[in-house]
């Protein structure tokens, strides 16, 4: 178990997951605090660093890319006090994020975690149901639908049509962009077999456009709910179908005997000797191998 307390939030790491609580400090972003807590399971995690300064430090966490919906969403393009999986850390408390960097560190090297891009989210996405008011409408999504309504500021050409109504399997995809400079930010939903070429989201019927103030990241949990609820972008597609009948056709029968037993046999030995290589090299403890080894002698 490691864990590090401070004003910007508290880390857990207990092995299998690092859960992240939000801090009430004046610099934790009001997209963190909504969120709340995140469950970042081991399996999800590219890796995690540790960058001292002189005033404060950041340890961040580093997720394999497509693992969770609201990195997905927003491109690496969220500020930096809105990001979940960044911590300040003061000065003194170096030496604990240091000692919780190796926690993860090694559960990953021990787990083999594949730290390559994920072909389905490892995170649930914010929680539901989700009601965000900022630009020039307010989006509200319950898991299966999404409406949309207009404020005064927004343009008579979306008032005048009137709220939105559609469900998620009616979208094509859900985009979110950030304001930058005089460039506005939006959140654009694109239903399937709409023109690609969508208007400018200061007209568009399915954008709500943001200017810049500050709930306007809240949009991107809209965003991220709706995303992860969609075919995930880097899914294999679906392969040929095979089944009983093609398999009598060509008088192929299912793989028996003790080929699978005999591949996990391997498998269990390589992870050993990689623990040896880990332990004399010093990266692992006597107490940690020793813990590793009897885990993977009991899986023979």
């Amino acid at each position: 178990m490691a864990e590090i307390i401070q004003k910007d939030g508290t880390w857990t790491f207990d092995g299998d997951a690092v859960r992240i609580v939000p801090g009430r400090d004046k610099g934790v972003g009001l997209l963190r605090q909504t969120l709340g807590e995140v469950l970042v399971p081991l399996r999800a995690l590219a890796g995690i660093s540790y960058e001292p300064g002189r005033k404060a430090g950041r340890l961040r966490l580093r997720l394999r890319d497509g693992a969770d919906p609201l990195l997905q969403v927003t491109g690496g393009r969220l500020p930096e006090a809105s990001d979940p999986y960044r911590l300040t850390v003061e000065p003194d408390r170096g030496g604990v994020a240091e000692y919780f960097v190796d926690e993860v560190r090694s559960a990953l090297l021990l787990d083999q975690v594949d730290a390559g891009p994920a072909d389905s989210y490892l995170l649930p996405g914010p929680a539901l149901p989700i009601t965000v008011g900022a630009g020039d409408g307010t989006v509200a999504f319950d898991g299966d639908r999404v409406s949309l309504e207009w404020s005064w500021s927004a343009e008579e050409a979306k008032k005048s049509g009137g709220a939105r109504e559609f469900r998620v399997a009616d979208l094509r995809s859900v985009e979110w962009a950030p304001s930058r400079g005089l460039e506005h930010g939006w959140i654009r939903f694109a239903l399937a077999g709409a023109p690609v070429q969508s208007a400018p989201p200061k007209y568009d019927p399915y954008t709500v456009e943001l200017f810049g103030f500050k709930k306007d990241p809240l949009m991107a949990l809209v965003a991220a709910a709706v995303a992860v609820r969609m075919p995930h972008p880097a899914a294999p597609e679906p392969g040929p179908q095979t089944g009983a009948k093609s398999g009598a056709k060509s008088g192929a029968q299912p793989a028996l005997g003790s080929a699978p037993a005999a591949e996990g046999h391997d498998t269990l030995l390589r992870r050993l000797r990689e623990l040896g290589e880990l332990h004399q090299a010093g990266i692992l403890t006597a107490e940690e191998f020793s813990t590793a080894k009897a885990a993977i002698l009991g899986r023979f």
